[in-house]
């Protein structure tokens, strides 16, 4: 009989494969330098991330603080999980509470006597762990049900190179590339969280670049995937740290308690550590910062609420994915709304916006665009270019449309552009654009719209509105005739006098 199902070492093997691949991923990532696209990510996301990690936490060491059974399997939701713990995974513990309460009152008594007394190297956390795990050698509390940490490895990984497997490389590519990118982004949020509290400036390559080797050279150590440790960072940066290498300090710390400690290490209380955690996840939130964004724009509620939901209720690494997506499409649809603006021309010259009670120019229509030309704005593109051929009448002669606040035109901008100009010239009227930018006249030239249009195009201007006055000039030249409504001529060519633009 053959087994089919993985052995412990093909699992591991894989893990470590998969690991050098994610390195390689991220190392890729930053030869790109994608990692300043993350400047777009809204600091509503790394918010609601933050509140959504520090919720996750405490109530994923609420079993430890409690000395709770952990319920439910690993394919479960957290929240699954955490009500058949909550509900069937025993009674509390006393003593194990009363672990936990003291841990946290500790490390409060002790923060506040070290701001007091402004002893800045007090090690705070490290004197409670080692208070709790004394007394629960010395009580024997661990026969009373309070659980340990229980034995740990007195060893350091062993060096080994990646097993090479081609069918195992396809087979986990698409895997390779999620957990890169989204072991990216928890970074990055972890990173910016800290970083608003802190006042320092982020170089976000250089973080991309810091994962990707930490994943490719822990892969030659045997190491599995990795990204940022929310806990230790927030737990390093609340102890006083202020750069990188408290990471190196705590990783060597870290293994000197392994070799020459692990003895005694396996006697620190999980309710101890749940009681700091509990603790770091509280001074983690932003709380001044959430109470900001959750009151300026229902934008920002939408996206702090709609992240730090998810982070509970699907995964703390989709959360970011989420928060993300939801920010960009929020952001397309409010970028896509565009203005448009009615102007007149008053009797003594002056070309302002139109007000509701002005008289209406039946022979001469002026208009301007405001907002991004592009896909995103194509529905109220079509809704503005319809309202202004519904104004269009038989004394109707032209319309002059003011572009100068419209930018970014891209093929979709254009098209709706070229269309309404045909249609409008179909119907014998003549259609002024000014306030041409350079780059839109660019695309006029490539797109060939500047070629259909019958009319001059009046580029931008060093001088402000000059192109617009220029525009109308010819539109009455054009026109002939003034409206009653239409302001005075001059006494020379035959113009309205044009004196200013407002």
């Amino acid at each position: 009989v053959i087994s089919i199902v993985p052995s412990v070492d093909e699992k591991i093997q894989a893990a470590v494969l998969l690991a050098f691949m994610v390195g390689i991923v991220q190392l890729v990532i930053t030869s790109m330098r994608l990692g300043d696209l993350t400047r777009y990510i809204s600091h509503s996301v790394i918010i609601g991330f933050t509140l959504g990690a520090s919720s996750l936490l405490v109530l994923d060491q609420m079993k430890n603080l409690l000395g709770l059974t952990s319920m439910g399997g690993v394919h479960d939701t957290f929240l699954y999980r955490f009500w058949l713990t909550m509900t069937q995974g025993g009674d509390v513990n006393t003593a194990t509470l009363s672990i936990g309460l003291a841990s946290i009152a500790m490390v409060l008594a002790l923060r506040w006597l070290k701001s007091l007394l402004g002893l800045r190297l007090l090690p705070e956390l490290l004197l409670t762990v080692l208070t709790m795990a004394a007394m629960v050698a010395w009580l024997e509390l661990e026969a009373h049900g309070v659980r340990v940490v229980g034995e740990i490895p007195a060893k350091l990984p062993t060096p080994a190179l990646p097993t090479i497997d081609y069918d195992l490389i396809r087979e986990l590519s698409g895997g390779a590339l999620a957990i890169a990118i989204l072991g990216l982004l928890e970074a990055i949020a972890m990173s910016k969280a800290i970083a608003a509290q802190t006042r320092q400036k982020l170089d976000m390559n250089q973080l991309c670049l810091s994962e990707g080797l930490a994943n490719f050279t822990g892969s030659f150590f045997q190491c599995m995937p990795g990204s940022g440790s929310l806990t230790r960072s927030a737990i390093n940066q609340q102890a006083g740290a202020v750069s990188q290498w408290s990471g190196v300090v705590s990783a060597a710390v870290v293994a000197l308690i392994m070799v020459a400690f692990a003895p005694y290490a396996r006697l620190i209380p999980r309710a101890a550590l749940a009681g700091i955690l509990i603790v770091s996840a509280w001074k983690m939130i932003d709380w001044r910062g959430l109470y900001y964004h959750l009151r300026v724009t229902r934008f920002d509620a939408v996206i702090v609420g709609a992240t730090a939901f998810s982070a509970v209720a699907i995964s703390i690494e989709f959360c970011i994915l989420i928060g993300v997506v939801m920010s960009s499409l929020l952001t397309v649809r409010r970028a896509g709304r565009m203005l448009l603006t009615e102007f007149t021309i008053t009797p003594d010259g002056a070309i302002r916006e139109r007000f509701p009670d002005d008289d209406r120019c039946n022979r001469l229509l002026i208009y301007g665009l405001e907002g991004e030309m592009f896909f995103g704005a194509s529905a109220a593109l079509e809704s503005h270019f319809q309202r202004i051929e519904q104004r269009i009448d038989e004394h109707t002669r032209a319309v002059v449309l003011r572009l100068k606040r419209a930018r970014n035109a891209d093929a979709t901008g254009m098209i709706l552009l070229q269309e309404f100009v045909d249609r409008v010239q179909a119907r014998g009227v003549h259609v002024l654009l000014c306030g041409v930018r350079r780059d839109l006249a660019h695309r006029m030239e490539t797109t060939g719209l500047s070629a259909s249009i019958r009319t001059p195009i009046f580029r931008e201007e060093k001088v402000p509105l000059t192109s617009t006055i220029l525009a109308i000039s010819h539109a009455y030249r054009l026109i002939g005739d003034p409206c009653a409504s239409c302001p005075r001529r001059d006494s020379g060519e035959g113009n309205p006098a044009l004196r200013y633009v407002f």
